[in-house]
């Protein structure tokens, strides 16, 4: 018998941590050791830890790396840098969440294609062939990177973000990490000061910036370190990556049991 939604509600809500998380550099980021150490803990303490993924990478990937590459299954994930909102099921298949989603689907106007023809001629942008439902995504020349991209898509009434100085993303008006995960820990009835958020890129700075406890992992972009200087809910890890996070829920005395 499959448990009712509520029932699935309070699983996650009623956990001590909920560790939303961005994947590279961040959950996968780090040593060997570290990655192994936190994953283990997390498994063992399930009970007591949620897990979200926060992530540009699609719902492919995240299926693909928690089934065969030894990392963790999330509960939900909140995937396209914002755009994807889903619930993950024991077959690690991700399924949306269709009254999260009906905004952002609004929002995008099935912009791709206009998109596309609008940053045909910028020079520095390589359309990403993956096809994305409300986003379109560019892999990024820095040194060639004509900036006026930033100007044409407001134009477009969307907006753009770049992340490791290598990516370029085109959004929904408003619509990033951070606004999508607010929007997904209110639907669970998640407490914010449970939930650990966590990151090394500017588009994780939407999340962590919410307010949330936060954590820039040790190999954080020096422009997110930045833009975060002076705030005082997030934790500035010298741990890299894995190590850095399970360094945070330490500091944030959120589990009384060592997350590595």
């Amino acid at each position: 018998m499959k448990p009712r939604t509520s029932e699935i509600i309070d699983s996650i809500a009623d956990k001590p941590l909920v560790l939303a998380t961005d994947l590279d550099g961040t959950f996968l980021g780090g040593d060997e050791r570290s990655r192994a150490g936190l994953y283990s803990w997390i498994e063992n303490n399930r009970k007591d830890v949620g897990l979200i993924f926060v992530t540009g990478r699609d719902p492919k990937f995240v299926r693909d790396l928690t089934r065969s590459h030894g990392v963790p299954r999330p509960d939900y994930v909140v995937g396209d840098v914002g755009t994807t909102i889903a619930k993950v099921g024991d077959d690690h298949l991700l399924s949306p969440i269709p009254e999260l989603e009906a905004e952002i689907e609004a929002a995008w106007k099935g912009s791709g294609t206009r998109v596309e023809m609008a940053l045909k001629d910028v020079a520095g942008l390589r359309l990403q062939p993956t096809g994305f439902r409300y986003r379109v995504s560019y892999d990024m020349d820095p040194k060639k990177f004509d900036d006026r991209a930033f100007d044409i898509v407001a134009g477009l009434g969307l907006d753009a973000i770049t992340s490791a100085d290598c990516f370029f993303d085109v959004l929904p008006k408003d619509v990033s990490k951070g606004p999508s995960l607010l929007r997904l820990l209110s639907h669970l009835s998640i407490d914010n000061r449970k939930c650990l958020v966590a990151g090394d890129t500017l588009n994780d700075l939407s999340m962590l910036s919410l307010g949330l406890p936060a954590v820039a992992v040790g190999n954080s972009e020096e422009k997110l370190l930045e833009a975060l200087a002076g705030k005082d809910h997030v934790h500035f890890a010298k741990g890299a990556g894995a190590a850095g996070i399970a360094e945070a829920i330490l500091a944030f005395e959120f589990m009384k049991t060592q997350a590595a």
